[in-house]
């Protein structure tokens, strides 16, 4: 049996990122396009690796979403309709956090976001709710 503390501190997390993905991109000026990328990556990457604890499988210390998704999928097929958010957003876990190493723009930035709230949102739907975090803030 999981720990479910430790799953909800997992998603809470995840959540976390997601927040201050969003909020970076939304509220700053100028736009943290880069910053929220990466959030939007260790968004997703949390929320997998939340949903693998709660499988009783401790997570690879890897940042590649898509193998990540692929340990998910494995275990639970319908996985694979997220896959492809997972490798869209999978170049964010290390380029972004060098100057000139990745190009992106508010589109892109955007649709990352709105990637990462569905990649977060679908593994959440997997959790009970003793396992759901309780968010201070409203819902992304």
């Amino acid at each position: 049996m999981s720990d479910i503390n430790l799953v909800k501190e997992w998603f809470q997390h995840s959540y976390n990122n997601l927040i201050v993905a969003k909020h970076s991109f939304e509220d700053l000026c100028p736009k943290q396009i880069d910053i929220s990328s990466y959030l939007c990556q260790q968004c997703a990457e949390t929320a997998l690796k939340g949903y693998l604890v709660f499988k009783d499988i401790e997570p690879p210390k890897i940042h590649n979403l898509r193998m990540l998704c692929q340990l998910c999928i494995d275990i639970d097929d319908s996985f694979n309709t997220i896959i492809s958010f997972c490798v869209a957003l999978n170049k964010y876990s290390v380029i972004s956090r060098y100057p000139n190493e990745l190009e992106t723009d508010e589109t892109t930035a955007k649709l990352s976001i709105e990637k990462a709230k569905t990649i977060y949102e679908f593994c959440l739907e997997k959790i009970p709710e003793e396992g759901k975090p309780i968010h201070k803030e409203a819902a992304v």
